[in-house]
């Protein structure tokens, strides 16, 4: 028994090697994106940095502690989300993180949002879109149903401050609120 756990484990490995090689010579072999922010750069820079976010989701009043900066020579804006409620061992009850590109070519930002509440297998629903308008980007996930997700970023310059509206819609496009958050700069505690 032992020893097919190991050869399973080792073909396992074998295999996870070959798909890397070649994922490397794919990615390597194609063509280069440009990923680069727009040249009037966009309202994600006001992002950077340290937030609290406070209220709604799915109706439960919560708290979360936001951490946004840029990676890989800053073409990409990463947002962690780390709730202050916790589960029943002491983890965040929710924890997400958050990938935002600028697409060139289409003239819109491009999101990928991993969090604990379920995997995602990278389908192409699971990326979301959102073309920016002024100080709001508001990011669409559809689903293959015509179901979806609309999660809208809105910075107010004034109150230097953000709001994430995000609403479930169903197939016939009636959006209905899942969340209301905003979003203040962290005063170290």
């Amino acid at each position: 028994m032992k020893q097919r756990l190991f050869q399973r484990l080792l073909s396992f490995i074998g295999l996870v090697a070959i798909l890397g090689t070649l994922m490397y010579f794919l990615l390597r072999s194609g063509p280069v994106q440009t990923s680069v922010t727009p040249k009037s750069d966009s309202v994600l820079e006001k992002l950077e940095g340290e937030w609290v976010m406070t209220g709604t989701v799915g109706g439960e009043e919560v708290t979360h502690d936001v951490y946004v900066d840029r990676i890989l020579k800053r073409q990409y804006v990463r947002i962690h989300e780390l709730s202050r409620e916790k589960d029943a061992d002491g983890e965040p009850a929710y924890e997400a993180w958050i990938h935002i590109v600028w697409d060139q070519e289409n003239a819109e930002y491009v999101v990928m949002w991993l969090d604990n509440t379920g995997t995602t297998n990278f389908a192409p629903e699971g990326v979301g879109h959102g073309k920016p308008v002024g100080d709001r980007i508001p990011f669409v996930w559809k689903s293959a149903d015509g179901s979806g997700i609309h999660n809208t970023f809105k910075y107010d310059r004034t109150s230097e401050t953000w709001t994430w509206e995000i609403d479930n819609v169903d197939k016939s496009d009636k959006a209905s609120s899942f969340a209301r958050l905003t979003l203040k700069r962290n005063v170290k505690r």
